[in-house]
């Protein structure tokens, strides 16, 4: 009877493994796929074997507003990267290769360093070098990436300059303005709703009091906006 049931429980462990191979051998496929639909040609290589090295579970998520993507440990210890399909090729490859450097960078220093600190910084920097180049970016791209990665941002769109010039390749014509293209005393709608109207610049951003509150807020010349008058 032993022998019987140490068979059966070889064979119940052997079907197991094969099922997670299989299922190992699903999700490659099937992030090979997305990276295609999603990344410039020459950038899918490169990406599939960051991803495969860092043990990253990929996840395309529809659209946020407030992030392009991000990055988490689970309690299960999985890698877990999101980032969002309304994204252009090149956004998509910058928000990856950025949330991909968080992983690297935690894992390199621990998990006490700043999200967007110094230990980040320099990994984003080396992760991004394999990509800045003309097989990958346009060549109108390649000198404001270049100037980018001096320093990276905590986002793509905190750099306006970037970020303008991203959005040119965006699927989507543009419904919305941004803030720097309407004229001082405009009235405007963001995402949310609220009203704003928008007042004199400040050194790199404008001064914009919301309407309801009265309270004044800075944004970026990039922020997208709906005018209204």
């Amino acid at each position: 009877m032993l022998h019987y049931f140490l068979i059966f429980c070889f064979w119940n462990r052997l079907q197991c493994e094969i099922g997670i191979l299989k299922n190992q051998k699903s999700y490659i496929c099937y992030v090979d796929t997305t990276l295609q639909k999603y990344l410039p040609e020459r950038a899918v290589a490169p990406c599939f074997e960051l991803i495969k090295t860092h043990g990253v579970h990929l996840k395309i998520v529809n659209h946020r507003v407030t992030r392009h993507g991000d990055y988490r440990r689970l309690p299960n210890g999985m890698h877990q990267i999101t980032v969002n399909a309304s994204l252009n090729k090149y956004r998509f490859l910058i928000t990856l290769v950025h949330e991909i450097a968080h992983l690297v960078a935690f894992e390199a220093y621990g998990r006490r360093i700043k999200p967007h600190g110094l230990e980040w910084k320099r990994t984003f920097q080396h992760l991004m070098v394999p990509f800045i180049r003309p097989e990958v970016f346009p060549s109108q791209l390649l000198p404001i990436i270049a100037n980018h990665f001096k320093n990276p941002k905590a986002s793509s769109s905190t750099d306006a300059r970037l970020s303008i010039a991203l959005s040119a390749f965006d699927p989507k014509e543009r419904t919305k303005t941004y803030v720097y293209e309407i004229p001082e005393g405009s009235v405007f709608r963001l995402y949310n709703g609220k009203l704003f109207k928008k007042g004199n610049k400040k050194v790199k951003r404008y001064q914009c009091v919301e309407l309801a509150t009265g309270r004044l807020y800075l944004f970026q010349p990039n922020a997208q906006v709906e005018l209204i008058q």
